[in-house]
């Protein structure tokens, strides 16, 4: 592994998920990969779980972190080639990443796309632009199109609970109150249609077809009920239109997942990546039921980005 940015970088995923399984057990065993070294992490745009989970998996390994705020905690960043930096913008990209290349032994880095221009977005413009000028290996904590660690943490989760050899995983479109971006369900598409183990179906209104390289393998199925049927495990996500790009076609309240919508699963476990809107994507009775991995789910993301920088590391 040389950096990891998505499920292509995991190479053998099944050795990788064994890895991370007795990680877990033995979370403070692989401080030796980790002694002085130093793991850097830059984000573009708010976060929770990534960010703490990031550095906490660090000191697992015995490792120190540091964290900057792009444009919060450091100069405002010029991203564009050639520009005549006359303007608002104090450093450039270039210098900012080869210089926080120096300060770190691994380079964690989450960006956001802007919806606005596809192109720019799924070309991964600016994180592209961080891989060239690093001298590090690069993590991505989220990029315009995937979300790697979050992926990652899913598939521990299902698992370290599943209770049979082969499961069936829906992923169903969730109506919110804002357009999101498809990195969170591009990349659950990217993990879990390659695991031979998983019957992967995908479910969502008609226009919110993702990128077809992701969903390759994948069974759509717009009639969310009849995806439900049968179903081990559902993960529920909100995103805007890739084709129509940006745009929210509907924001349907009948697709927010209810008891009613789960009756025809095989008392399936409920996934999401945090935040949540409650009520909105999914019903407090699902949220909060014996059957929500949320909060594990939230707890395994430490221990995908411990072993990505266990491997990065040794």
């Amino acid at each position: 592994m040389k950096n990891f940015t998505s499920f292509a970088d995991a190479g053998d995923y099944k050795a990788l998920l064994k890895q991370a399984l007795e990680i877990k057990t033995n979370p403070y065993g692989y401080q030796h990969i980790g002694k002085n070294k130093t793991v850097g992490l830059i984000f573009f745009n708010p976060s929770l779980r990534t960010r703490l989970s990031s550095v906490k998996a660090a000191y697992n390994l015995g490792a120190q972190a540091w964290v900057l705020n792009a444009g919060a905690d450091s100069w405002t960043l010029e991203m564009a080639d050639g520009a005549v930096m006359n303007g608002g913008t104090q450093e450039h990209i270039k210098e900012a990443i080869a210089v926080m290349s120096q300060y770190c032994d691994v380079l964690g880095v989450r960006t956001f796309p802007t919806l606005k221009d596809q192109e720019a977005d799924y070309s991964e413009e600016v994180f592209n632009k961080i891989l060239t000028y690093a001298t590090v290996p690069v993590i991505s904590l989220e990029s315009a199109t995937l979300h790697p660690l979050q992926s990652f943490a899913d598939l521990i989760t299902v698992a370290e609970t599943k209770k049979k050899e082969r499961v069936k995983v829906v992923l169903t479109w969730a109506p919110h109150v804002r357009a999101l971006p498809q990195c969170v369900p591009n990349s659950f598409c990217d993990w879990f249609a390659e695991v031979d183990w998983v019957d992967f179906v995908i479910t969502h209104p008609e226009g919110y077809e993702l990128d077809p390289k992701f969903t390759k393998g994948a069974r759509i199925e717009y009639d969310q009920k009849k995806a439900l049927e049968g179903a081990d495990y559902v993960q529920a996500k909100n995103w805007s239109s890739y084709h129509d790009y940006g745009q929210v076609l509907s924001n349907d309240p009948a697709w927010m997942l209810t008891p009613e919508h789960m009756a025809g699963t095989n008392d399936a476990k409920f996934l999401h990546c945090l935040p949540v809107r409650r009520n909105v994507e999914v019903s407090d009775a699902i949220l909060d039921s014996p059957n929500s991995l949320v909060i594990q789910e939230a707890g395994n993301r430490v221990f995908s980005m411990q072993t990505v920088l266990h491997e990065l590391l040794k």
